[in-house]
């Protein structure tokens, strides 16, 4: 396990500021900055780049990604955001009218209203989701899975506090009545360790400028082996078979690149960005996700216990995942109490009735007390 702070200095992070923000979105490393930077300079003398590169470090990124996901690379495809790749699984999803698509209360939007407009275009209802006081997730979900349900969209985590969702369980019971099963892993691919073989997922999304600690504009998705003849969002080019034949592509086919790569977004090979992910990836794989959850753990735990002893209201540790943590405020006051909080140097997330807190290795023992010592001041 890796000791508090350690990998500060591999981030760009004043030594003045205390980030717990990284759910909204990372710091980059220094590493990836420096390739961005470099793949800025290439992208500047056009006559260096060759045909093979349009398609090299795309695929490297496609196996780094699949690696983070235990996945296997033919199943990833590159999207730029959540609404792409969710756009994609509603797209080679059905329903019927009687059928119902679940969600969870308070999602994220992007997860509401793909699956509000499917429900709209097949008549499904969509069934949204709360929880009892003690409730999890997970129970609650469960609850309303029926011969009636026909998609269960859910993240691993809510995106507003941190509160965790048992996919495993979910998923067993979406595939017994054989509903699809979709994941929002935006706010923990990379955070926690998730087996994609193992839950057997119809789709799952993540963007690459959270957790996997990437740019802007580049994430990932991955399609079943169920799925992957389907029907893309877009008809672009190189997702076409032999596209790496520049002089052929006149030459019109029906036939795509294997895999899920049909359904890559068009201009997914950005010089600027796919090194930067790459650069991104290849340290998360080196610190390993079981590495990063276990650190973080210890970090949210710290909090946790700390505010709590302010008087706070914080999940138990097993309802929430290890990355993220929600402390409970009055929806009217939250505002302003990270109002409060960033006048003081410190930068954390309000949601909902939420302060989010999401700490990343950057994260020191000093960041810890910094943050108490304002959540103290603030709370008056």
């Amino acid at each position: 396990m890796m000791p508090d702070g350690s990998q500060r200095d591999l981030f760009d992070v004043p030594d003045d500021l205390v980030y717990l923000n990284t759910a909204n979105m990372s710091p980059l490393l220094r590493s990836v900055r420096d390739a961005g930077e470099r793949a800025v300079a290439r992208r500047a003398a056009p006559w260096r780049i060759t045909a093979d590169d349009w398609f090299s470090d795309v695929e490297r990124l496609r196996e780094l990604y699949a690696r983070v996901l235990g996945a296997d690379a033919d199943g990833v495809a590159l999207v730029p955001a959540t609404s792409y790749g969710l756009a994609v699984a509603a797209k080679n999803l059905t329903a019927q009218p009687g059928e119902r698509v679940i969600v969870l209360d308070d999602e994220y939007p992007s997860n509401y209203y793909t699956w509000q407009r499917f429900c709209e275009r097949t008549g499904a209802t969509l069934d949204v989701v709360a929880r009892e006081p003690g409730q999890s997730w997970a129970g609650a979900v469960l609850e309303r899975i029926d011969e009636g349900t026909r998609v269960v969209a859910v993240p691993n985590v809510h995106w507003t506090n941190g509160s965790r969702l048992d996919l495993v369980a979910v998923a067993g019971a979406a595939r017994r009545i054989g509903a699809a099963f979709v994941v929002d892993a935006s706010q923990s691919l990379g955070a926690m360790p998730l087996d994609v073989l193992a839950l057997e997922p119809d789709f799952v999304v993540a963007v690459g400028y959270k957790w996997l600690l990437g740019p802007l504009g580049l994430g990932c998705l991955y399609v079943s082996p169920r799925h992957r003849d389907g029907e893309p969002l877009e008809e672009n080019w190189i997702n076409r078979a032999g596209s790496e034949d520049f002089a052929a592509l006149v030459d019109y086919t029906d036939d795509y690149r294997p895999g899920a790569r049909r359904f890559d977004v068009g201009q997914r090979t950005s010089f600027g960005l796919v090194p930067m992910a790459i650069a991104a990836a290849e340290q998360l794989l080196e610190w390993t996700v079981d590495g990063i959850a276990a650190r973080l753990a210890v970090v949210t735990g710290e909090i946790a216990e700390r505010a709590a002893s302010l008087g706070f209201t914080v999940a138990p540790p097993e309802q929430r995942g290890p990355h993220m943590l929600g402390i409970d405020v009055p929806r009217e006051l939250a505002p302003a109490l990270g109002r409060s909080l960033e006048e003081r140097n410190v930068v954390v997330s309000v949601r909902g009735k939420a302060i989010r807190i999401a700490p990343h290795l950057h994260t020191t023992p000093d960041d810890v007390d910094r943050f108490v010592d304002a959540l103290a001041a603030a709370a008056g």
